[in-house]
């Protein structure tokens, strides 16, 4: 689950991770309220900070959002010392259509602001916690480049990209925190600053359950503090039910409808370009059907994973979250039978697609316990089925009812 800048914000600062004080609004009437607060709190030069789910928000571009032809601002991040230029911003932020290059074309409404404070600062520094699959611990990656694309610093100068793995049996010691602060070239005053801060980071991080922590840039200000001048948390949607706090930081205009709709369902669905919807049980066999559909010349809707139980129920919810997408023109339906009888999933598949009365063309392959007696079950129904042998043979022929 992401959480916006601003939930993420007070996440550190429950954890005492010094951070650019702010206020979120979503209505411009609160924007008075909210400078009024800050100037009570001795700030007088402002950032307005546009809030979606996606980066590069100060290099994106403002849009109207019923004329995409009409450029209303560039930049969805915005600072200045006046007040009148910083509701200024905020009007034309607020409401409107925020394109980025994470968003892509489609962009994305801004509906919360988050009006903070500007900071004057000398360096920025880039800064992450993440889990590394390959060696099963977490790492603290850190860079002298701030405010720059994580990506495009380990394309060009890969060098720059400083990682400290964390050893879970023993947690993340002050020594390693020195090490960073020595990596980055921070010393004195900064170098005091730096060691604390990451080490209440670390603790956020591990006790809010995030599978990502994120600040870039991460500031040095001009009388050596270290502040979180951006945050991004991702938080493992897995741990949610040791954190139902969280639960009501979700934003659900952030996603897609269909991924919504899916969750309902206890389904693991990802909305995808293309024009083959995927019903699938597993996510390594999910990942594997998108792969050998590309390979056949045919292009994946969807990433739908109904898990172990695939009956008549899961099917039939699949199916109306597929279908929901209009630019689906066939379906691939490959389920593995281990734990699932296939006989039992393909009576829920028959009985499913009766039920929702699918139009399009299914291509069904079911392999594992009674792979048999499924493949008897599709061919003998009145619907029609494309039964495939193997998962190549699967993608061949969905690729092919296409062309029809």
């Amino acid at each position: 689950m992401k959480l916006h800048e601003y939930q993420a914000k007070e996440i550190l600062k429950g954890y005492g991770v010094p951070i650019q004080d702010g206020i979120a609004i979503t209505k411009l009437k609160d924007f008075d309220k909210a400078i009024k607060t800050l100037n009570a709190r001795g700030v007088n030069q402002y950032v307005v900070k546009s809030q979606i789910h996606a980066g590069g928000r100060g290099k994106g571009k403002v849009y109207d959002p019923k004329n995409r032809e009409n450029l209303i601002l560039d930049g969805g991040v915005k600072f200045t010392t006046s007040v009148e230029k910083a509701k200024e911003y905020a009007s034309k932020i607020l409401g409107n259509l925020l394109v980025t290059h994470q968003t892509g074309s489609e962009g994305k409404i801004v509906k919360t602001l988050f009006i903070a404070e500007g900071l004057d600062y000398k360096k920025e520094l880039y800064l992450s916690i993440l889990l590394d699959r390959n060696v099963s611990k977490n790492v603290i990656m850190a860079s002298t480049e701030g405010g720059v694309e994580i990506e495009k610093v380990a394309e060009e100068t890969p060098e720059k990209i400083i990682k400290e793995w964390i050893d879970p049996s023993v947690g993340f010691q002050q020594f390693q925190a020195r090490k960073l602060a020595f990596s980055l070239g921070l010393e004195g005053e900064v170098f005091k600053h730096f060691v604390p801060f990451i080490m209440k980071l670390y603790k956020a991080y591990e006790n809010s359950d995030a599978s990502l922590l994120e600040v870039n840039p991460l500031v040095i200000t001009n009388d050596n503090k270290v502040v979180a001048l951006d945050a991004k948390v991702t938080i493992d949607d897995n741990a949610l039910f040791r954190k139902k706090s969280y639960e009501e930081l979700r934003d659900l205009n952030e996603e897609d409808p269909l991924e919504i709709e899916a969750s309902k369902y206890n389904l693991n669905y990802i909305k995808l370009d293309g024009n083959v919807g995927c019903m699938v049980n597993g996510a390594g066999l999910a990942m594997g059907t998108m792969d050998i559909i590309k390979l056949a010349g045919g292009e994946p809707a969807n990433f739908l994973d109904v898990g172990g139980g695939a009956n008549k129920e899961t099917v039939a919810n699949g199916f109306k979250i597929i279908l929901s997408d209009p630019n689906v023109k066939a379906i691939l339906i490959n389920i593995f039978g281990g734990i699932v009888r296939c006989d039992r999933v393909a009576q829920g598949v028959i009985d499913a697609a009766k039920e929702i009365h699918v139009k399009i063309p299914i291509v069904v392959r079911l392999e594992g316990t009674n792979a048999t007696e499924a493949g008897i079950l599709l061919e003998k129904s009145e619907l029609h089925f494309e039964v495939a042998k193997t998962l190549k043979d699967a993608a061949e022929k969905v690729t092919s009812v296409l062309k029809y």
